[in-house]
């Protein structure tokens, strides 16, 4: 019940409840050091100790009296100093840190400002150097107009002289009518007395082979290499340098290859031994084959010339020097060994006439260097692969391009045609391989290989499997009728430059040769 004359209670201002500290209990107090300082023994030997004496009744109220408030404040102010101490730790790490941050920045504006005044300096010099040269180059253009007066003046008087030349030799030609049917008698006799004494007329050169001829690779029947199952057999050190190209003897268990370090060499595949070697070339040679009959070598190279070399008089019997630049490739006509086609990166291929050391057809069109060719076996046709991202088939009689094969995304490497002549793989530097049907002009399948370039390409003897030697120190074969990926083939420690098939015997499968540019040639079976 209220009291009366109580004064009621105010509804604004909520109770509080008022918090006092109370002084710890002194077994608390030295509980707590205990457990901080971490004697855990000695905390148990003291608690059983107080409590037997409190037990016993020997600890009185006096003793058993509060810690005075002084203690506790010390504790306070030793954990407020301990929480500081670290806070100041922290604080000094962060100015550190931004110590050798600023010094950083330091170090960076110091250089940037050198290298701006580097900059600048250059920039300086180019405009003095732009400025000489366009007043040297400023006293070109009269010197242009000068002579362009003295080519036509030159021209004009050239055709002047031409038609005085053409009329002078009307006269001469109705002068020696004359003089022969005054003379016609002994003319005759002179006649037949050089035809007595002169010898034999000089060869015209070879002559092309006929077109329709049979292609004898369409009726045998070459069996399925297992390539799934193929493996490293023997790798064999070849060069000091890469090598860049690997052809196999037509009829021997005889590899060539060709190396960056100028030279050719001649192995055996049986042993690994060098049988041969040849250097003449001035560069880096691109390219070696054999001829049909295994005779000769032929040899192309960074100086723009072809070679011929013969096995029989240990030398180059032949020097081809009518391209401009360098030379990528060459093949021989499959059944005529008489003519050798070869690529240069001047953009044009030609055809070589070897019983006369002439060229007999250039073949231009390409716009970029033409960096392979190969002939259609049993053909006048041969095709090539070129910067330009085109394979063309050309005509070697006439010289003009038959076809030509559009797809590609990147400048060509490589190209090949299957030994029954129906059938071309390509490959470029974007690591995509295309296989083309040349009889009806179009596109069998595109496979990619990867994200490296592709080097070089080779068709098998069956016409099933396509090898493809990628920069990726990796061979890939493929099956030519789907495109499928038969095996990835890796035992190269640096780029592979080319891959060549062997022809499959009765004493031994089919088999691969690589070469790269770890300076040497792998035998894969």
């Amino acid at each position: 019940t209220k009291e009366e004359g109580a004064p009621p209670p105010r509804e604004d201002a909520p109770p509080r409840a008022a918090v006092t500290r109370r002084p710890e209990v002194l077994d608390d107090f030295i509980r707590n050091v205990l457990l901080k300082m971490g004697m855990t023994e000695t905390l148990d030997m003291f608690q059983r100790e107080w409590y037997r004496l409190t037990g016993e009744g020997k600890l009185s109220d006096l003793d058993m009296g509060s810690v005075p408030d002084i203690y506790l404040r010390n504790q306070q102010l030793a954990d407020e100093v301990r929480n500081m101490q670290a806070e100041m730790q922290r604080q000094q790490d962060v100015a550190n840190k931004a110590k050798s941050t600023w010094d950083r920045f330091r170090k960076e504006r110091d250089f940037h400002k050198m290298h701006h005044k580097r900059v600048v300096q250059e920039k300086n010099k180019l405009i003095v150097d732009l400025k000489r040269l366009k007043n040297h180059y400023s006293n070109f253009e009269p010197m242009l107009q000068m002579m362009r007066a003295k080519y036509e003046t030159a021209m004009k008087e050239k055709m002047l002289m031409k038609l005085e030349r053409d009329r002078l030799a009307s006269r001469v030609g109705s002068v020696e009518a004359q003089l022969r049917q005054l003379e016609s008698g002994r003319m005759v006799e002179e006649a037949d007395d050089t035809l007595k004494q002169s010898g034999p007329k000089k060869p015209r050169g070879a002559k092309l082979p006929a077109d329709a001829r049979d292609n004898p690779n369409l009726e045998r029947a070459f069996a399925t290499p297992q390539a799934g199952r193929w493996g490293l057999t023997k790798t064999t050190q070849a060069h000091s340098a890469a090598v860049s190209s690997v052809a196999i003897h037509p009829t021997k268990p005889i590899a060539a290859t060709a190396g960056d370090d100028s030279l050719w060499k001649m192995w055996s595949l049986s042993g690994g031994d060098l049988i041969m070697s040849g250097d003449g070339h001035k560069g880096w040679l691109s390219a070696v084959e054999f001829s049909p009959a295994g005779r000769q070598l032929a040899t192309c190279a960074e100086d723009g010339t072809v070679k011929i070399w013969d096995f029989e008089k240990s030398r180059c019997v032949q020097t081809l020097v009518e391209h401009t630049q360098a030379v990528w490739d060459l093949a021989y006509m499959t059944d005529c060994p008489e003519f050798v086609a070869s690529c240069s990166m001047d953009h044009t291929a030609k055809l070589w006439d070897l019983t006369v050391g002439r060229c007999r057809q250039t073949f231009r069109g390409h716009v970029d260097s033409v960096n392979s060719i190969c002939f259609q076996p049993y053909s006048n046709h041969i095709a090539t692969a070129s910067g330009d991202k085109t394979v063309s088939l050309w005509d070697c009689r006439s010289g003009l391009c038959a076809q030509t094969f559009y797809g590609h995304k990147n400048a060509v490497n490589s190209l090949t045609f299957a030994l029954q002549g129906d059938l071309i793989a390509s490959a470029d530097a974007d690591g995509c391989l295309r296989m083309w049907d040349v009889r009806k002009v179009s596109e069998l399948h595109a496979v990619s290989t990867g994200r490296h370039p592709c080097n070089s390409v080779a068709i098998d003897a069956s016409g099933k499997v396509v090898a493809v030697a990628c920069d990726d120190a990796v061979i890939r074969t493929y099956e030519t009728e789907t495109g499928a990926l038969v095996q990835n083939m890796s035992g190269h420690t640096d780029s592979v430059q080319c891959v060549a098939f062997g022809l499959p015997t009765a004493q031994s499968p089919s088999y691969l040769l690589s070469a790269g540019s770890d300076c040497s040639f792998r035998t894969w079976s």
